[in-house]
């Protein structure tokens, strides 16, 4: 039974088959067993050193030769040891880039076995930067229009640099340097893995445009299902079910004298491919119009969120090589397959822990640090109205009671209606009556009194989730 292009096929006896659709090639393979993720360790002088597991971290603790040094990511500085004095294996780090989060991976390596050490997701603000900036630009050209005493534009005398990027775009190229710088201070770290995010349409488009090594291998068709997988979000385009089975189909049937080309094709469940047959287009969905003119529409619409990454790759490539450290690059192709062999779900993190050369995985951390750029606040020292006119002034004190807005922290109530834990980053009021965000909502009118500090404001908002958890790209 082949597995090809617009065939309806199903799970072979014995095979895992992965939730994308496509079979793993190994019979019977489990996905490897999951664990805590580890805390890392500084040295007296603040240098990193080969992480540890938590049992091992709570009893240098407990025996007071360590002291607590951040609370997200746990990371402890012991009182008693140098980098000299300890055996150091090294640490590398794997790099998935989204275009609404990116996933970062710390693992060791041993004779091509990866072991995930820490798993954690950049959530981007992207979109955020970019709708501020579009509505001052509307407030500008607004008071300009209205004739009103404001400055002139100025914006047709100024010359971009070479490589400039959108300041959307560059928030991702920054915020994952970010998350990088951050390890390097943490842990030891000797090299970095990242996908590629690019898919080679004319390639897609013509598998023999540079001879037919293209499709040799293990690796064959796994770029094309990636890229369908991604302009499709991974549902079937006729009844938009997921987290099944997906076949790959053709619109126009091939029966029919359809092509192969990536613009005929499109992902079906099981039930919709054996529906559909060879059957145009047109007439199986002939009682669903507006399903046929989205599926249309979708065919000729380009990949935003593949566009976005596409475009800061090699700017993120540039900054990764700047650190002096060995950068392996991969294609998202290879970065499928080698989930497909190890059984792992499609994650952003099991992305980053799955990127480039790999043998197997023998186990990844059970939960996933998930940090949410939040930014620092900003200058402004108003609120403007509809039109742009400040209608409400800050006050200039930031801190109260010694609390910050954006700082984690945690609360205990006792009593009332409030009653309870919560952790999460706070909101200062001048009343003294603060409001907490945590987890699973916003939680308003928490005492200062009741509330501790775990660590200071530093732009980001941190949750854990289990892993294996699907998310946007």
């Amino acid at each position: 039974m082949r597995h090809g292009r617009g065939e309806t096929t199903a799970p072979i006896p014995g095979q895992w088959r992965h939730p994308d659709g496509q079979p793993s090639g190994d019979r019977g393979r489990k996905a490897p067993p999951t664990h805590h993720p580890v805390v890392f360790v500084l040295d007296k002088h603040g240098r990193p050193l080969q992480p540890c597991t938590p049992a091992r971290a709570r009893k240098l603790l407990t025996a007071g030769r360590a002291v607590v040094h951040r609370h997200t990511p746990f990371v402890v500085r012991l009182k008693d040891r140098t980098v000299q004095d300890s055996e150091i294996q090294g640490v590398e780090v794997g790099v998935d880039p989204g275009s609404k989060a990116t996933g970062v991976a710390a693992f060791t390596t041993q004779t091509g076995a990866r072991t995930g050490l820490l798993a954690i997701e950049v959530r981007h603000r992207g979109g955020q930067i970019r709708d501020k900036l579009t509505a001052r630009a509307a407030l500008r050209r607004g008071r300009r229009s209205r004739n009103l005493r404001y400055r002139a534009p100025r914006f047709r005398n100024r010359a971009r640099p070479k490589g400039w990027l959108a300041p959307s775009l560059q928030h991702r190229v920054d915020t994952t340097m970010s998350w990088i710088e951050r390890l390097r201070r943490w842990a030891p770290v000797i090299q970095l893995h990242v996908e590629r995010v690019a898919f080679d349409t004319q390639l897609l488009q013509n598998p023999t445009i540079q001879g037919a090594e293209y499709q040799a291998g293990e690796l064959a068709g796994y770029e094309v299902r990636e890229y369908l997988l991604e302009k499709w979000k991974r549902r079937c385009a006729y009844c938009g079910a997921s987290g099944v089975p997906l076949n790959i189909d053709h619109i126009h049937p091939k029966a029919r004298g359809g092509s192969d080309r990536i613009a005929n094709l499109t992902l079906a469940c099981v039930p919709c491919n054996q529906a559909k047959g060879s059957t145009p287009v047109e007439v199986f969905l002939t009682g669903r119009p507006v399903v046929l003119a989205r599926i249309l529409r979708q065919v000729k619409t380009p990949l935003r969120d593949a566009a976005a990454a596409s475009s800061t790759r090699w700017a993120l490539w540039r900054a990764l090589t700047g650190t002096g450290l060995q950068v392996a690059v991969a294609t998202g192709g290879r970065t499928k397959w080698n989930r497909a062999r190890t059984g792992a779900p499609k994650t952003h993190t099991l992305d980053a822990l799955h990127v480039g050369v790999l043998d197997t995985v023998t186990r990844w951390p059970g939960t996933t640090l998930v940090a949410t750029s939040t930014g620092r606040g900003s200058y402004a020292r108003t609120r403007s109205d509809r039109y742009g006119f400040p209608r409400l002034r800050l006050p200039r004190i930031k801190q109260v009671w010694g609390f910050a807005t954006g700082d984690l922290v945690h609360a205990v109530v006792p009593s009332g209606v409030k009653r309870g834990t919560h952790t999460g980053r706070v909101a200062v009021r001048s009343t003294g009556s603060f409001n907490i965000r945590t987890k699973t909502g916003l939680v308003q009118g928490i005492h200062h009194r009741h509330i501790r500090l775990l660590q200071r404001a530093d732009g980001w908002a941190y949750t854990h989730q289990p892993e294996g958890q699907p998310t946007d790209a």
